[in-house]
């Protein structure tokens, strides 16, 4: 079982259910100093979480609740937010309360410290590493790399194809990947359109002639730009009413790799409520130096380089 994962990975894995269930295995997990997960369930007014453990209550006091508590760097949200939701911990003590009954005190601080000294401060860049998305906000998403640990994936790096906001490609609690772009003063930066294929890859899923589905995403005085896929966009012929957003019935006029152009026109536009799925990824290595998204015989260059 890998410790270093985001939130929630670990909570309903069978070695993690057995461990919680039993006095003994918790002891055991604690003198290991394994890393566990559990649900929180209530934040006290003092910002202590109670965690259920199953055999016994957990207790991770405030200053254990986030790396950045205890000096001040992050703010009490950062522990209230968990309520209701899987945390990572490790066992510091096992105390008996006022009434005789056993507890243990955790920490989640102690679990995010060694996972960021064993794993997260050796990522590289073009490093690629499980990520789960906590929040979306409209400049960018931001998503747990491991134990809590939170970076951020700025909107221009989620895809090829522009969007207006990270909910059109995810929603809070999806596993995705990523790729370290930066690290810089401690603080990571997520890349994810290199994953999602190059200009010819996506292009392979299409033949001119098709009339496939896509989305409008930007409406220009020359023609409208129809996203194809996350990757991979094309230009139609101007129609009156398309708006940017909508859903599109498209006909494939023809595909010009040498260009990086499709062609094509619309046949029917209308309102579209996004429901985000799970990305298609094209990539399935554990590193990458650098991404080359345009075909070879294009005379425009489009690359990611990790450096």
């Amino acid at each position: 079982m890998s410790e270093y994962l985001p939130e929630g990975k670990l909570i309903s894995t069978q070695e993690n259910i057995n461990i919680l269930h039993s006095p003994l295995l918790l002891k055991e997990a604690k003198n290991e100093e394994k890393i566990l997960e559990a649900r929180a369930c209530i934040c006290d007014s003092r910002h202590n979480l109670i965690v259920d453990l199953g055999s016994m209550k957990g207790v991770i006091p405030r200053e254990d609740g986030a790396l950045g508590i205890r000096d001040g760097s992050v703010r009490d949200i950062a522990v209230i937010s968990r309520v209701n939701r899987p945390v990572s911990f490790v066992i510091n003590d096992f105390k008996t309360d006022d009434r005789g009954v056993k507890y243990a005190l955790l920490s989640r601080e102690r679990a995010q410290k060694k996972c960021l000294d064993a794993y997260v401060s050796k990522l590289r860049c073009g490093d690629i590493v499980n990520a789960r998305i906590t929040h979306l906000e409209n400049f960018g998403a931001f998503a747990d790399i491991g134990c809590g640990i939170v970076a951020l994936m700025p909107i221009d790096t989620i895809s090829v194809s522009r969007i207006e906001h990270p909910r059109e490609r995810f929603t809070v609690g999806m596993d995705i990947k990523a790729v370290i772009k930066s690290v810089e003063n401690g603080r990571i930066s997520l890349s994810h359109k290199e994953l999602l294929g190059t200009w010819e890859e996506n292009a392979a899923s299409f033949t001119a002639g098709e009339t496939v589905a896509g989305i409008v995403r930007s409406v220009e005085n020359y023609g409208a730009f129809v996203e194809l896929a996350p990757n991979l966009a094309g230009l139609a012929e101007s129609k009156e009413s398309v708006k940017t957003g909508q859903q599109a019935s498209v006909y494939i006029k023809s595909i010009i790799p040498e260009k990086m152009k499709i062609k094509l026109i619309i046949i029917d536009t209308f309102d579209y409520k996004y429901n985000p799925q799970k990305p298609k990824y094209f990539c399935n290595a554990e590193h990458i130096d650098s991404f080359l998204y345009s075909p070879e015989n294009c005379s425009k260059r489009i690359e990611t380089i990790f450096t």
